[in-house]
């Protein structure tokens, strides 16, 4: 009777675990947290446009995330992040494969609303910031 009970409840986590997940399709926007103003440089046209475009450095949990795009003809036609966490061997292992698929991503979706790289979750999530931060401006 114990096991029974055991394996029901087992059961039912993992029922609401799969309803609770979230896929990569969710369409929330990502929003900047910090300051209105992105204190980002930009070399573009003021009122939005052409130019590259430097968005905020986002904090993370194990160093800053920075990215800087280019926009020619109203596309993002490169996306580079020019910091990120790179202190360790494991740091150095993991961005060095998620970041060049970051600004790939980038460069597909036209927008901030780009997957989380397995196992690079905090550089995703603060790529994805300074990435709508940089975009913020690009629309100025």
């Amino acid at each position: 009777m114990r096991r029974i009970a055991i394996a029901l409840a087992a059961t039912v986590s993992v029922v609401v675990l799969l309803f609770s997940y979230r896929t990569s399709t969710d369409s929330t926007p990502v929003a900047t947290s910090g300051p209105a103003e992105p204190s980002g440089t930009s070399s573009g046209t003021s009122a939005g446009g052409d130019g590259t475009f430097t968005g905020d450095a986002a904090d993370t949990r194990y160093g800053p995330v920075q990215v800087r795009i280019t926009v020619a003809g109203g596309k993002i036609t490169d996306a580079q992040a020019i910091e990120y966490p790179q202190e360790s061997g494991r740091d150095v292992r993991i961005n060095s494969t998620a970041v060049p698929a970051l600004n790939q991503e980038t460069l597909q979706a036209q927008s901030a609303q780009i997957d989380t790289v397995s196992g690079a979750t905090y550089t995703s999530e603060g790529y994805r910031h300074s990435l709508q931060s940089a975009i913020d401006q690009a629309h100025r």
